[in-house]
C-alpha cells in the first residue's frame, strides 16, 4: 500500500510563493510518474503539474505554466511544488498524485492520492 502525505500548505497574499511538498512511502519511488492536482470549492479536480519518473520531464496546466515548478529529490521518495506568482484563483486544496501509466492531464491513470493541503491565496 502506498502512503502520500502533503505538507506546506497555508495563507500567501496574491503574488507570494509557497512550496508544497509530498513525501512517498511504500510501493513508490523512482519507477512511478508523480503530480499535483487541486480541488476548489464546487469545482472539479483539476490537474496542475506532473514529473516522469527521472525528473526528466515536467508538464503542467496552460493556467501555471511559468508560475509553478515540480521537481523531485534523487531518491524519488519526495515530490515538490514551487509556486511563484500565486493568484487568488490558485486558492483549493492541493492533492499528490501517484500514476499507474501515462495521460497524466486527467485522474484516470491515478492509483493513489494524498490527503490534501489547503492553500490559500488572499487579493
Amino acid at each position: 500500500q502506498v502512503q502520500l502525505v502533503e505538507s506546506g500548505g497555508g495563507l500567501v497574499q496574491a503574488g507570494g510563493s509557497l512550496r508544497l511538498s509530498c513525501a512517498a512511502s511504500g510501493r513508490t519511488g523512482s519507477h512511478y510518474a508523480m503530480g499535483w492536482f487541486r480541488q476548489a470549492p464546487g469545482k472539479e479536480r483539476e490537474f496542475v503539474a506532473a514529473i516522469s519518473p527521472s525528473g526528466a520531464s515536467t508538464f503542467y496546466a496552460d493556467s501555471v505554466r511559468g508560475r509553478f515548478t515540480i521537481s523531485r529529490d534523487n531518491a524519488g521518495s519526495t515530490v515538490y511544488l514551487q509556486m511563484d506568482s500565486l493568484k487568488p484563483e490558485d486558492t483549493a486544496v492541493y492533492y499528490c498524485a501517484q500514476y499507474s501509466g501515462p495521460y497524466y492531464y486527467t485522474t484516470m491513470r491515478v492509483d493513489y492520492w494524498g490527503q490534501g493541503t489547503q492553500v490559500t491565496v488572499s487579493s
